[in-house]
């Protein structure tokens, strides 16, 4: 038996037959076989060069380091990086003159949003480690950890920013510089659609090709998808997206307290309600991220097409430990077992079944095994479908 294209079994003919060996054989090993020459001269094998597609493999060897998709996404995370930390630290400055919670809170976000993007930055760099004995799928994982981080991170921040400003509503024993508040909340606003635009990106063009980091939509649903096609990125333009939501809320605080003085409630009011919303903001990544880590079916396909597809390709009588999960928002991976008739072709079975995967739902990897149907697969409870969630 010989290993499939993509993972299954199928038998093979050899160009040679065993035969027993003649009564005295000449070589003096009794009890030992003879293999025929073939009646054919055996074709000569390829060349490395020749070969289009490996013998297994649908795509050619990956090139290594980072994707164009990625070398994009590192360009915009340090551009936006470098952006944010210099207007945080402006708006530190500016929130300490004006005696500004609100201020401060945002410098606060800014502070995040920087180290999210440096650790989103070390995850890319991380994710072009090629695969080990260890780590067999190699580290595209990190990458989602990175944007799990990065979530974590503004809660944290935002939690301890939330205290603050209920401590502000309790205790009225502060005074708001109101002319140096709205000048930095001004240029806050500024700073946050300067990074919102430097990290929006168009997505993944719709292809149908084989690698799953071109073809799958970040989310199906009611909604629009984010634009956005790296995880990392996403994280990073959703945390931006809050950050200008509070800062605009800080800067109509602002106005409000530089004419109109007595109203400097305004400013832990302002913290509290926009903190709240840039968590809430953090809720479509933290869910996508949470359904990776627990191995969940993308959630840009389903199971019973996949499973369709499989029953839909001659020779297969029925499918079962068909699994479908994620290393990436992108990087989709199946496997599945195949019960084909036993007078189908398993070579081409498996051939067809892979193709069609591959062109279909863009799998970046795929394995399947091929076996001969049994009718007691109907009854066997391994061999059911999983039922629904």
């Amino acid at each position: 038996m010989a290993p499939g294209p993509a993972g299954g079994s199928a038998s093979i003919r050899r160009p040679w037959a065993w035969v027993p060996p003649p009564a005295a054989a000449s070589c003096g090993h009794p009890g030992r076989g003879l293999f025929t020459e073939p009646s054919q001269p055996l074709p000569e094998e390829p060349k490395p060069a020749e070969m289009a597609f490996h013998h297994c493999h649908r795509d050619p060897l990956p090139q290594p380091g980072l994707s164009p998709e990625r070398l994009q996404a590192r360009r915009q995370l340090y551009a936006a990086c470098a952006v944010c930390f210099v207007f945080m630290a402006g708006e530190v400055v500016g929130g300490y003159l004006a005696h500004s919670l609100a201020i401060m809170t945002d410098a606060a976000h800014l502070l995040a949003d920087v180290g999210s993007m440096m650790g989103s930055l070390f995850s890319l760099w991380l994710s072009t480690r090629p695969a080990t004995r260890t780590m067999t799928f190699g580290w595209h994982r990190s990458e989602t950890l990175g944007a799990l981080a990065s979530v974590v991170s503004l809660w944290m921040v935002t939690g301890i920013l939330l205290y603050l400003a209920v401590i502000r509503l309790l205790h009225s024993d502060y005074h708001i510089e109101g002319g140096a508040m709205l000048l930095t909340a001004g240029i806050a606003v500024c700073a946050n659609l300067l990074m919102a635009f430097v990290l929006h990106q168009a997505g993944p063009p719709h292809s149908h090709g084989s690698r799953g980091a071109e073809y799958a939509p970040l989310e199906e649903g009611p909604g629009d998808p984010l634009p956005l096609g790296n995880t990392s990125v996403r994280a990073a333009f959703v945390h931006v997206l809050g950050d200008l939501l509070q800062s605009l809320g800080v800067l109509a605080a602002s106005i409000l307290i530089y004419f109109k003085p007595q109203y400097k409630v305004a400013d832990p009011i302002s913290t509290f309600l926009f903190s709240i919303c840039a968590l809430g903001s953090t809720a479509p990544t933290l869910r996508d991220v949470l359904r990776i880590l627990m191995e969940g079916t993308p959630r840009s396909m389903g199971f019973e097409p996949v499973r369709d597809t499989l029953l839909s390709v001659p020779g297969v009588r029925a499918t079962h430990e068909l699994h479908l999960w994620a290393l990436t928002l992108t990087y989709h991976v199946v496997s599945a077992h195949l019960a084909i008739d036993s007078t189908a072709d398993p070579e081409a079975v498996l051939a067809e079944a892979s193709s069609r995967l591959y062109s279909r739902f863009g799998f970046s990897s795929c394995t399947l095994q091929v076996e001969q149907y049994q009718p007691e697969m109907a009854q066997c409870l391994r061999c059911q479908e999983p039922p629904q969630a």
